[in-house]
């Protein structure tokens, strides 16, 4: 599993999500929707704190992670974080590993 975030989807994290201490961004597998490599799953987001980590990686004072439990999800995959201007919110690219 990789994650980049995008400079855009990063200012857009730090204006619009407020994150105690000891807490980031947590990415998860949710049902509905759709992916580049999913079909029927998409990507949530909420602000936690990391219990059992599969990946995390802390950018410019945000830690962004995912649990063990999502393994399912993002294992194999390569995932950027990137801002949709028309929605006013994060996207999610997801391409397999190689």
């Amino acid at each position: 599993m990789k994650v980049t975030v995008t400079a855009k989807a990063l200012d857009w994290f730090k204006q619009e999500v407020k994150i105690q201490p000891e807490m980031g961004i947590r990415f998860f597998g949710k049902i509905y929707g759709n992916t580049q490599v999913h079909d029927g799953f998409s990507v949530g987001m909420s602000v936690d704190r990391p219990e059992n980590p599969l990946f995390k990686e802390e950018i410019d004072g945000i830690l962004f992670f995912a649990e063990e439990s999502d393994d399912w999800f993002f294992k194999g995959l390569e995932m950027v974080v990137d801002y949709d201007e028309k929605l006013n919110e994060p996207k999610y690219l997801f391409s397999e590993v190689k």
